[in-house]
């Protein structure tokens, strides 16, 4: 296997405000809403230069969903912005009973979200927003990788009719995937084949793995790495067909450890191909305040942890 590059590094907030901002020019149906947040979320293009199109609601996310709501059932395509915290904890019961039971066509974008918020510690970070989201019915729940694939789905819940959590975080990391790739919502992409450990990751852990399996490699072994982006509705062909190749496989996710991408692969697995299964995920812990870069290093969310746990699951077969 070939060592993993990347073109640059950049946040994936900033893909959600390029995104964004195109979408202004090609859907005049797009909305935006802010609960005062609009520089973190990377919407100061889109408001400069679409003024009548956007909502500042302030610190009162649970209007901002009413009014999403609302503006959706005049047709309009609403994005709302905020932290993910903030977006999912502080207003589950306005999207669970306006949003998800209605099945609005309301777009809920999330910034700031897992342990790579930093600084601001536990109770502006957010580690079981995937398993809010995803266990309500008609919501689709999407994890992106880097800036671009950020930016193409940004673009691609705007076609999409229906309730979206779309998260995405505050790091620079890096910026790997094609430019032009399109994403299609619940299909994932294998980034490269392996035969010996199957690697499924989402988010900023994509890169780790990656990164994970390059050194593997340098060992003899010979990983398969798939990008789960979208965590509902999952992609049960892909996830079965490298399971069965490899028969065991490695989750990787910043998220708690309950609750997330890697509960729904082992109900999967379990009911289709039982298969050893290892996760690199948080461990039913509040964070803390720290740099990113620290914070990843204490919870165990690097690529030895993903290197680690892939060799005591291929033990396991």
């Amino acid at each position: 296997m070939e060592k993993p590059v990347f073109e640059s590094k950049k946040d994936t907030r900033s893909g959600f405000g390029a995104g964004l901002s195109e979408l202004g020019d090609t859907n005049p149906n797009v909305v935006a809403l802010c609960a005062d947040l609009i520089g973190s979320l990377k919407m100061n293009d889109f408001v400069s230069r679409f003024p009548e199109r956007f909502v500042q609601v302030g610190i009162a996310e649970a209007n901002m969903i009413g009014i999403a709501t609302g503006l959706a059932i005049g047709g309009k395509i609403p994005f709302t912005g905020t932290f993910a915290n903030f977006s999912t904890g502080r207003v589950y019961d306005q999207i669970r009973q306006s949003v998800a039971y209605s099945n609005k066509n309301v777009k809920i974008c999330a910034s700031h979200a897992g342990i790579t918020l930093g600084e601001d510690g536990a109770t502006h970070q957010i580690m079981e927003d995937i398993g809010l989201m995803k266990m309500l019915p008609n919501m689709v729940v999407i994890n992106p990788c880097d800036y671009n694939q950020t930016k193409a789905a940004t673009l691609a819940i705007a076609d999409y009719v229906g309730p979206v959590y779309l998260r995405f975080g505050r790091p620079v990391v890096p910026n790997f995937t094609p430019a032009d790739e399109t994403f299609e919502i619940g299909k994932a992409i294998k980034m490269n084949d392996g035969k010996d450990v199957s690697i499924f990751a989402t988010g900023h852990m994509v890169w780790h793995a990656l990164e994970a399996a390059y050194e593997l490699s340098l060992q003899g072994i010979s990983a398969e790495i798939i990008n789960i982006h979208t965590i509902k509705p999952l992609d049960e062909k892909a996830v079965l067909d490298s399971v069965g190749k490899t028969l065991c496989a490695v989750i990787a996710e910043e998220h708690f450890f309950n609750g997330g991408l890697g509960d729904s692969i082992a109900q999967l697995t379990a009911l289709n191909i039982p298969t050893p299964l290892e996760y690199v995920a948080v461990d039913d812990k509040f964070g803390e305040s720290g740099t990113p870069a620290q914070l990843m290093e204490k919870y165990g969310l690097t690529t030895q942890n993903i290197i680690d746990r892939a060799k005591k699951v291929i033990g396991r077969k």
